[in-house]
């Protein structure tokens, strides 16, 4: 426990294709408990939502019995910053909400990961303590991203366009995860930071 008498928050975060959501496991093996913003904003599209009739009403046809049809609500905002700006004005609060509720859940633990993808792209590095970066070179980025089912160059290329450049990610970060190395390496990583942030606490 922090002298704030919170926990110590890590804030996780990552371009697209660096490996974010394996290094987040790797905290959680480690008993730190996750914050995710991602499967957040999943549940509150999902089936049942609290989300789902504001996303109907914002942008119709872009929801079914299953929640909201991502990809249509992806088609309805992507290349538009103002349709993606309404539907973040939405979306941002709720997830606080979410957030807020985890860390009162979790207010014993000395330390507490936030997996968020755009940690600084929406102005989030304050809210952590230290900011951890999973990077990981260009190539290995792109190859990971393109093998994904449905990616194409242009849909990459746009969703980079969204995204910090990784190398000023990387300046701006307390630490780095390299995931262009072996997993076990990786997990070695993660284990010396959660080692070492636990002995700065005690």
């Amino acid at each position: 426990m922090t002298q704030r008498g919170r926990p110590f928050i890590i804030g996780l975060t990552g371009s697209i294709g660096m490996g974010k959501s394996t290094v987040a496991q790797m905290f959680v093996d480690e008993d730190v408990p996750m914050f995710d913003a991602d499967a957040a904003v999943h549940e509150l599209q999902g089936p049942g939502g609290a989300l789902v009739d504001a996303i109907e009403a914002l942008f119709p046809g872009s929801t079914n019995s299953d929640g909201v049809d991502r990809q249509k609500l992806g088609a309805a905002v992507l290349g538009d910053p103002d349709a993606l700006q309404q539907l973040e004005r939405l979306i941002h609060p709720a997830v606080g909400d979410m957030r807020l509720a985890f860390l009162e859940q979790n207010h014993d633990q000395p330390l507490i990961l936030f997996d968020i993808p755009l940690l600084f792209e929406k102005g989030g590095a304050e809210s952590v303590d230290h900011i951890v970066v999973v990077s990981a070179g260009e190539q290995d980025q792109r190859t990971r991203v393109l093998a994904r089912p449905g990616m194409t160059e242009t849909r990459f290329e746009q969703i980079k366009a969204l995204q910090m450049p990784d190398a000023e990610k990387r300046q701006r970060a307390d630490s780095v995860i390299d995931t262009s190395l072996s997993l076990s390496e990786t997990r070695q990583q993660v284990q010396k930071l959660v080692q070492k942030l636990k002995a700065s606490l005690a």
